[in-house]
């Protein structure tokens, strides 16, 4: 009976092919702009789903992972670079749904790794109705701080312009940084021409709102979550990150307005 017992507690996996799954898993749900905490839950959620004690340790640009055969005390550690994807929600979501269905049982080891190829193969989702739809809120934020019709109008065109512009730079791989600055100069001199041209009555409101888009909201709240759970390494990293992405939108916003010769537009 005890000898039944040992057999049913082995993990049915080979502790170096779920370590090397349970590494670029990681890796991947760093990248798409999971915070520190979730990436524990999640691996540990699987490596226990699959038999294995895991000890994760996070890095701002990499992961460590030391997994462990509770019952032969075999153990091994592995290491990934965090993969560079952008912050991307519905890989985030996926992601976390596939360790759900490895801890419920419902798919089987292998076809949770064939599942797992296919989410980080899928790609950035780039619809017209997601840049339609994000245009559209920046000019409601232009509403919101008192733009008239005209200028919501600017916001959308200058909004649509900078995001497609966006997304047309990150796929060809170009530093987000320049990708920062190049969208909201852009964005700017597009919602300069409110002034310059008395298109509209609250021009320097559609230009202090056209770069709303590039605020990098989720490396701030990531940050002060990481900052929570003691993440603290982490936690620093990804604010300076997001000083760094505001300071690149601020440089191209000066820029587009310099070059359209406007010194104040409030």
């Amino acid at each position: 009976m005890s000898l039944m017992n040992d057999l049913q507690m082995q993990p049915s996996e080979t502790l170096t092919d779920v370590g090397d799954f349970i590494a670029d898993y990681t890796a991947w749900l760093w990248g798409c702009g999971a915070t520190c905490v979730r990436l524990e839950k999640n691996t540990e959620r699987i490596a226990r789903a699959l038999g294995y004690d895991i000890c994760v340790t996070i890095m701002p640009k990499h992961i460590s992972l030391t997994l462990k055969n509770p019952a032969t005390g075999e153990q091994s550690t592995f290491q990934r670079q965090m993969v560079k994807c952008g912050i991307n929600f519905d890989l985030n979501t996926r992601l976390s749904s596939l360790s759900w269905k490895i801890a419920d049982k419902k798919i089987t080891y292998s076809r949770a790794k064939e599942q797992f190829e296919k989410i980080v193969n899928t790609g950035y989702p780039n619809s017209q109705l997601t840049v339609f739809l994000t245009a559209l809120a920046n000019a409601s934020f232009c509403r919101l701080f008192g733009g008239d019709a005209a200028a919501m109008m600017v916001v959308f065109m200058a909004t649509f312009a900078g995001f497609e512009l966006k997304n047309i730079l990150l796929k060809a791989h170009l530093d987000v940084r320049v990708v920062f600055m190049i969208c909201a100069f852009v964005s700017t001199v597009i919602a300069a021409g409110a002034q310059l041209f008395g298109w509209c009555d609250s021009s320097g409101i559609a230009i202090a709102t056209c770069v709303l888009y590039l605020i990098p909201g989720v490396p701030y709240i990531n940050s002060a979550s990481d900052l929570l759970d003691r993440h603290y390494l982490c936690s620093l990293s990804r604010l300076m990150d997001a000083f760094v992405l505001t300071a690149c939108l601020s440089i191209g916003m000066c820029a587009g307005l310099s070059l359209m010769g406007i010194n104040q537009f409030i």
